[in-house]
């Protein structure tokens, strides 16, 4: 079974959110960078996935040279290879992305077995991989759109928001998959045949800690570089904001035997006392 995951990297913010001088970016020069939840159990699915069935894991991201980085955490949770789609520092929106993905996807990586084409489904032919799977969203972007305009572009069934994955068919080359998700306190099931993408949302599966040899081999690991064309995509950032957020305090109402009446008066309008 052959998986492909793609990932993103993303400011990892763990306080206040900072955008830069000119507003058309997160100000990271105090934060370093990471995936998402979403994409961190998207690949330790796919790993669980190929454990179970055989197969290949590859790992996908578009971004600076520095994003071999998260592309060496992924490999050492178990995934086979890591693809990098190099960037020149460029703003990339989600139909340019897409598009680079689906053209990566075409060119049948080293080590992914090309499936013959089935009638009926224009493009499945051109996808060498069994499954595509998406982070539901990007934690910095929330665009939602990238997994299914590459389920577009490939002519693939597409299912967001996925909680629960169960491959029938079994052997190397599975026909089909169950995809399971939450929708308005009930859940959704979608019997779809493969190849198929699958937006994942966190909560499918605890992902593991990654072992010192996972490490050690992820170190050591050959990344497949290439560079994509850039293309506009007509959309143009007007500017970043941090929302405005009411500053809470605390309010000192006094000390000793002179604070009693107004705590009294604050625990009556509270209704605590009546």
């Amino acid at each position: 079974m052959e998986v492909l995951v793609c990932v993103k990297r993303v400011p990892m913010v763990g306080g206040r959110i900072a955008v830069t001088a000119d507003g058309q970016d997160v100000d990271t020069r105090m934060s370093g960078f990471t995936v998402s939840p979403h994409e961190e159990c998207a690949v330790e699915e796919a790993v669980r996935l190929t454990e179970h069935y055989g197969g290949s894991v590859t790992i996908l991201t578009l971004g600076p040279p520095a994003a071999a980085e998260q592309l060496r955490a992924m490999l050492a949770l178990g995934a086979t290879r890591a693809v990098l789609l190099e960037t020149d520092g460029r703003e990339w929106g989600p139909m340019a992305t897409a598009d680079a993905i689906v053209a990566a996807v075409r060119e049948a990586p080293a080590g992914a077995v090309p499936r013959d084409g089935e009638p009926g489904r224009p493009g499945a032919g051109d996808c060498p991989y069994d499954l595509l799977l998406f982070g539901n969203e990007s934690p910095d972007t929330g665009g939602y759109q990238v997994g299914v305009r590459v389920a577009h572009a490939l002519g693939l069934p597409c299912v967001t928001a996925v909680k629960g994955i169960e491959i029938a068919g079994g052997g190397q080359r599975p026909t089909a998959a169950r995809a399971r998700r939450e929708h308005r306190g009930a859940e959704e099931v979608f019997d779809i045949p493969l190849p198929a993408v699958l937006s994942v949302k966190e909560g499918i599966n605890l992902p593991r800690y990654p072992s010192l040899p996972g490490r050690l081999r992820a170190k050591r690991a050959d990344i497949i570089a290439s560079v994509p064309g850039w293309h506009a995509d007509g959309l143009v950032k007007a500017g970043l904001r941090v929302p405005a957020v009411q500053r809470r305090g605390a309010e000192v109402l006094g000390t000793g035997a002179d604070a009693v009446p107004a705590l009294v008066a604050v625990l009556t309008d509270l209704g605590v006392l009546t």
